[in-house]
């Protein structure tokens, strides 16, 4: 089934209320959606998913626009061989999108779209594709930095009355021990992790050191993206587990946590590492070294987050994801249905080929602010 046709949508969509975290915070989010179209008309939808303003990842949607435009697509749609653009395999297509370097959110939006497409062909559900089960996914809320301490007490009092099955919150120097000290206080034995998004350094030890006492799930990137000596030191301090984060971008990272046992838990973001087949292997890699991961988000739309969910269902996923219902972050979403969780704190993946979810055309025109078609 031969690909004649990319569509690339860039599109922006404004989140209820300004996402904050230790770097900065955005009050819109950007995506690229990728659009492939095959001859007998099917499509198949990928999303490339950065936050704009380059505070959470060097790339932006900018970079990640250009680059889909100028090389990833055109390069992909000219391949002589067959395996990624006819045959539609997927590993095939992460093989050739890794000759080149960087920009893993423009990767993970193609790769997506060819995942898409190959189970929609086929008539399976994604995870299918992908090896996983049929089930549903635990879902946990994250909130981040408020500026009082009653703003955040509120958010997690509501999420935990919507059903999230845990809850993290976002710590910064200076904002961490007195914040998980009241939500314990308030809140008792829920299910609570933190995540500080690299901001310290491990001569803070003794802050951890402190938090250790909270009986948390875990403590999220407490130290930069590269300090995974100093995160296996502080991992040692700790009878909390540390989840990296920042640090898992990409296999060569994460087989190196492992060798340095940095950490005793893994947060696979599908857009940092790629793809969905980047991120499946990382999964096995975790899995055969015994240590469990969840899926991250950084958050995207409605496209990534269904294809996350699938990615979700494989084994050693075992912690609940960050994919939250859809109104939770944004004003509008382009997926139908929605992403919703139940009062139990669960997302039911809807049954049929693909994703499962329809992109709505008429809220893809109205949120599209670029378009662009790439054709053989």
């Amino acid at each position: 089934m031969r690909i004649v046709e990319v569509r690339l949508h860039w599109i922006r969509i404004g989140f209820h209320e300004p996402f904050r975290i230790s770097s900065g915070e955005v009050s819109a989010k950007d995506a690229i959606v990728v659009e492939l179209v095959a001859e007998d008309g099917s499509r198949g939808w990928g999303e490339a998913s950065p936050m704009a303003g380059a505070f959470y990842s060097v790339e932006t949607p900018e970079s990640t626009w250009k680059f889909l435009r100028d090389r990833l697509v055109p390069s992909f749609l000219a391949r002589p061989e067959p395996a990624c653009r006819e045959k539609l395999d997927p590993m095939s297509c992460f093989e050739q999108l890794s000759e080149f370097p960087g920009e893993p959110f423009a990767k993970a939006g193609l790769e997506g779209a060819v995942w898409d497409l190959r189970a929609t062909l086929e008539r399976k559900p994604l995870w299918a594709l992908l090896g996983g089960s049929a089930r549903a996914i635990e879902s946990g809320a994250a909130i981040g930095l408020f500026p009082t301490l009653e703003e955040l007490l509120e958010r997690v009092r509501r999420f935990l009355t919507e059903g999230y099955r845990r809850i993290k919150i976002k710590i910064a120097p200076g904002s961490d021990v007195a914040l998980v000290s009241a939500v314990r206080e308030h809140f008792g034995g829920i299910p609570l992790m933190v995540d500080a998004n690299a901001a310290y350094r491990l001569e803070d030890a003794g802050i951890f050191e402190e938090l250790d006492r909270f009986d948390l799930l875990m403590i999220e990137q407490p130290l930069a993206r590269r300090a995974l000596e100093e995160h296996a030191e502080l991992q040692r301090r700790l009878r909390t587990p540390i989840c990296l984060d920042e640090s898992a971008e990409d296999l060569a990272a994460v087989r190196e946590i492992i060798r340095l046992k940095s950490a005793r838990i893994l947060n696979i973001k599908v857009q940092r590492m790629g793809g969905l087949g980047p991120a499946k292997l990382a999964h096995d890699l975790g899995q055969a070294a015994g240590i469990p991961c969840w899926l991250g988000t950084m958050p995207e739309l409605g496209i990534a987050s269904a294809q996350g969910l699938h990615l979700a269902t494989l084994p050693n996923f075992r912690y609940p994801t960050d994919v939250e219902a859809s109104e939770r972050w944004f004003v509008d979403d382009i997926i139908s249905p929605p992403i919703e969780v139940s009062h139990e704190g669960l997302i039911e993946i809807p049954e049929g080929p693909g994703m499962g979810y329809r992109v709505a055309a008429e809220k893809l025109s109205g949120a599209s602010i670029l378009t662009e078609r790439v054709q053989l």
